[in-house]
C-alpha cells in the first residue's frame, strides 16, 4: 500500500466519478429489467452474445470468463444456470483433458436471436440514442485507455 498522502479528486473528477457510477448501476439495472421477461440476466444475454458470435458457437470457459470479466469459479456457476434453462452444453475439450467448451444450444440460439432486437432497442432507448456522435466518439477515447490499463493488470 502506498503510505503517500491521497490526491484527493476535484470537483469536476469527483461529479465526473459519481456520474459514471450512476450511469453504469442504473443502466444495467434497467437492462436487467427488461431481458428479466425472457429469462435472461445481463450476464446470461453477455455469454449468449459471445458464443453466438463465433462460427461453431463453442469457446473455452477460461476464454469465456476472460471475454465476459468474470472469475472462472462465477462463470461456472453461472453456466449451470444456463445448463439447467437449456440455453448453454458443456463438452470437454478433446485435446486438453482439463479444459472445458460452453456450447450454445439449439435452445440458446433461439433465444438470443428472439432477445437480440429487443436489447439492441433497449441499449439504444436508454444510452445511445441520448448521446451524439461526438460524444460517442468522446466515450470510446475516454474508456479505451480505462479498459487497456485494467485488462494489463489482470
Amino acid at each position: 500500500m502506498n503510505d503517500e498522502e491521497p490526491r484527493w479528486l476535484t470537483s469536476l473528477e469527483q461529479r465526473t466519478w459519481r456520474a459514471h457510477l450512476a450511469a453504469h448501476k442504473l443502466l444495467e439495472h434497467r437492462l436487467d429489467r427488461e431481458l428479466h421477461p425472457f429469462g435472461l440476466s445481463v450476464n446470461d444475454y453477455e455469454i449468449l452474445v459471445n458464443l453466438s458470435e463465433i462460427p461453431d458457437h463453442r469457446m473455452r470457459m477460461s476464454d469465456l470468463a476472460d471475454a465476459t470479466i468474470q472469475s472462472r469459479s462465477r462463470l461456472s456457476h453461472q453456466i449451470s444456470r444456463m445448463e439447467a434453462a437449456g440455453l448453454v452444453a458443456r463438452e470437454d475439450c478433446p485435446d486438453d483433458r482439463r479444459g472445458t467448451f460452453a456450447v450454445l444450444t439449439e435452445h440458446g440460439w433461439a433465444t438470443i436471436q428472439k432477445v437480440a432486437p429487443h436489447h439492441v432497442t433497449s441499449v439504444r432507448r436508454h444510452f445511445i440514442d441520448l448521446l451524439t456522435d461526438d460524444q460517442l466518439r468522446e466515450l470510446e477515447k475516454a474508456y479505451t485507455p480505462v479498459v487497456s490499463h485494467l485488462k494489463n493488470l489482470r
